[in-house]
């Protein structure tokens, strides 16, 4: 395995590559060769398969309940099969 020194990369771009770190709970190590694949056009993680992303992530859980619950009715709604329409 290859290992690389980077240096003079300042402050702001250490800060933003420790909060990615922790928001996608990888290490320091981790999330600089995930941002380095990702910025060189390569798959996130050697031989896999990205094409499912992680850019909605910030949204998971952060419907108040009230909007949550008519989604999920109108979701309901959107599930029942219409057999006329298959005909």
């Amino acid at each position: 395995m290859q290992q690389l020194t980077v240096r003079g990369f300042g402050d702001e771009l250490g800060e933003a590559m420790r909060r990615f770190a922790q928001r996608e709970g990888v290490s320091l190590n981790q999330a600089a060769l995930r941002l380095l694949r990702k910025g060189a056009g390569l798959s996130e993680t050697p031989g896999g398969d990205d094409c499912v992303g992680v850019s909605l992530d910030h949204l998971i859980g952060s419907w108040p309940p009230e909007e949550l619950d008519e989604m999920d009715a109108v979701l309901r709604d959107l599930a029942v099969i219409d057999e006329a329409a298959w005909e």
